[in-house]
């Protein structure tokens, strides 16, 4: 659920994002940490030529083979690609060179890497002028009142006081920094995350509310800050 929403606005943002800056089609998108492809074919289906970047090989392995089906189903005529790169973020202009791509995926990567600032000059200097930044990252507050209200009271304080995990501010901060200006910021399962599926996936009527309400709030102050995860979309400024 939080994540077809996600889909939906990013693909939002990519439009409103190329209609304001015009790149040259079809955009150079990189999936930083992108895995399996997931979030590749889908953006490949839009017409994007996707180069995923991932460090572990059998992830890659089962990338190409959705590459692979992927293009099987797309047709001779389709614009978008895939391709894996295995790689970090610590290599990224190494590997597709300095301003090369038009758009940076770069999903629940800043939360495992061990310099979450250099990560993100890197997809900056990766990035042409005015090229976008999606960036989702898991929160601090969302895990320590999970955990609080599993009775795990020991582990909700530790996760509190654990300085490397990241709150909602911290997240805009350091993209700020690296040289972006923040267009949206959103929470990623702001209702969705806290909702057991079971509750609505036989009810599509139930099911289409939950999203509804989804989309709602995860602008809101309140239930952006407590969700599992913050989506940034972002343009470098120059």
């Amino acid at each position: 659920m939080a994540d077809t929403v996600l889909m939906e606005r990013l693909t939002e943002e990519l439009a409103a994002w190329t209609a304001r800056t015009r790149p040259e089609l079809p955009c150079r998108v990189i999936d930083l940490g992108g895995g399996t492809g997931t979030f590749a074919s889908q953006l490949a289906d839009q017409g994007h030529a996707l180069t995923v970047i991932d460090p572990n090989l059998d992830a890659l392995a089962s990338l190409e083979r959705r590459a692979t089906e992927w293009a099987r189903g797309a047709g001779a005529g389709a614009t978008g690609s895939i391709r894996g790169v295995q790689g970090d973020a610590s290599e990224l202009v190494e590997l597709v060179g300095a301003g090369a791509a038009d758009v940076v995926v770069c999903h629940r990567v800043l939360e495992v890497v061990d310099d979450p600032e250099q990560a993100l000059t890197a997809v900056a200097a990766a990035l042409r002028p005015r090229g976008a930044l999606s960036l989702v990252v898991g929160l601090r507050r969302s895990v320590v009142l999970g955990q609080a209200l599993a009775g795990h009271l020991g582990s909700a304080l530790r996760t509190w006081q654990d300085r490397r995990r990241f709150d909602l501010e911290q997240v805009e901060e350091l993209v700020v920094e690296a040289g972006f200006r923040i267009v949206s910021s959103e929470g990623v399962g702001a209702v969705a995350g806290y909702v057991p599926e079971a509750l609505v996936e036989s009810d599509a009527a139930a099911h289409e509310e939950l999203a509804t309400l989804e989309r709602a709030l995860s602008t809101d102050p309140a239930f952006r800050a407590l969700a599992p995860a913050v989506h940034v979309f972002a343009e470098l400024a120059g």
